[in-house]
């Protein structure tokens, strides 16, 4: 990263014209694009751990029951859209947006194994309207506040620092859960107070959750129980797999709670954002001047 940034600064045409953060509509659009990326793909990685891996969905089901948050971002980002150029302080709608996104990332973090699916839907159709907010509204206020030769690259930097975003989050939040993770299953397994051989019913995953949940994994681990302690291996077993769904379900509340930390600050971000005239209220001609801070 410090190396892009060299390189950057020292090219005749850089991806990142570093001039125009002195804009400062563009600078906090930049700013919000970033850490709501963070939130927006921390929620979309982790999100199917809570139904395979807490509540037991399958891997299809899962990934149908994703599709409601791209329906809250999609209808969001219509109505949000509409309204910003109905309203005159339409950077609250941002404000607005962060903070719902907020409460769906909270909320998330609240999931137990005794949660309901739809409890889930909820969670993250509230994380997909307050994501959705944000979409049309700072890339609408970035092309309203930068002369109009610089739309095309301002445009495309509004999803090149969600990208960035997105990625950091994924590998810190991905850090976050191999790290703690093995460590809730050593405490919740070890609360059972099973024999020496129980703990090897947790099987080959090494703390991983998509190996830990696969069901043909689970069947095989179930057979092995039963073949090593007999009559009440399944049984055991079945402590030991509540065990580890209780553990992941710890470490996704720690997850969330730290996409829900850098949404905080995308939320103070948001406050600077300044209501810039819209594009197509403003008079011919003023498009074309230089970039200025604003």
């Amino acid at each position: 990263m410090a190396l892009f940034f060299v390189l950057e600064i020292r090219s005749d045409h850089p991806i990142v014209p570093f001039d125009l953060f002195k804009n400062s509509t563009f600078s906090v659009s930049m700013i919000v694009g970033f850490l709501s990326g963070f939130g927006m793909f921390g929620t979309i990685v982790f999100v199917p751990l809570i139904y395979q891996g807490v509540l037991g969905v399958t891997a299809t089901n899962s990934g149908q029951l994703l599709t409601p948050m791209m329906l809250g971002l999609i209808v969001a980002s219509t109505l949000v859209g509409q309204l910003m150029v109905r309203i005159r302080l339409y950077r609250f709608l941002g404000t607005a947006g962060v903070a719902v996104m907020l409460v769906g990332m909270w909320l998330l973090s609240q999931v137990t194994v005794s949660t309901s699916r739809l409890e889930v839907v909820r969670d993250i159709v509230i994380v997909g309207a307050g994501l959705g907010s944000t979409f049309p509204l700072y890339l609408t206020a970035v092309q309203s506040a930068l002369p109009r030769n610089f739309l095309g690259v301002a445009s495309s930097q509004v999803q090149f620092w969600r990208q960035i975003g997105g990625t950091i989050g994924t590998a810190v939040l991905g850090s976050v859960l191999s790290q703690r993770l093995p460590v809730h299953i050593a405490e919740q397994v070890a609360t059972l107070h099973l024999p020496a051989q129980a703990a090897r019913l947790v099987g080959g995953g090494g703390g991983s959750p998509q190996t830990l949940f696969d069901p043909a994994q689970i069947a095989a681990s179930r057979a092995r129980a039963t073949s090593a302690l007999g009559s009440q291996g399944a049984a055991i077993f079945d402590q030991v797999l509540h065990a580890v769904r209780v553990a992941l379900a710890s470490t996704l509340h720690e997850v969330f709670l730290y996409g829900a930390a850098v949404l905080i600050i995308a939320l103070v971000a948001t406050v600077f954002l300044k209501d810039v005239p819209l594009r197509a209220r403003q008079p011919a001609g003023e498009n074309e001047a230089p970039v200025v801070a604003a």
